[in-house]
């Protein structure tokens, strides 16, 4: 095999490497949901929907009903959070 031969098998096995990758991630995230108000203080997963900060591990307290984790699809409400924000 030469050296573009070898450089174009590398390239589309990459291509395949990140679309199964891409499968994979789609399937975890199916299997999680958002759980607002479990989150403890710096361990939030996103953005807070109030607008008070757009980045992961920047909640300021615990158990804030606006701050959210991504946790097992149906175990959200057993561990004593909502799938919904709270109030503004």
């Amino acid at each position: 095999m030469d050296k573009k031969q070898a450089l174009i098998s590398g390239a589309l096995a990459s291509l395949v490497a990140l679309g199964l990758s891409a499968g994979a991630q789609a399937d975890d995230k199916a299997a999680k949901e958002k759980c607002y108000g479990v989150a403890k203080a710096g361990k939030n997963d996103c953005a807070s929907p109030s607008g008070s900060h757009s980045c992961a591990g920047q909640a300021k307290t615990d158990n804030d009903p606006n701050e959210w984790k991504y946790v097992a699809k149906g175990t959200c409400e057993k561990m004593g959070g909502n799938t919904q924000p709270g109030k503004k």
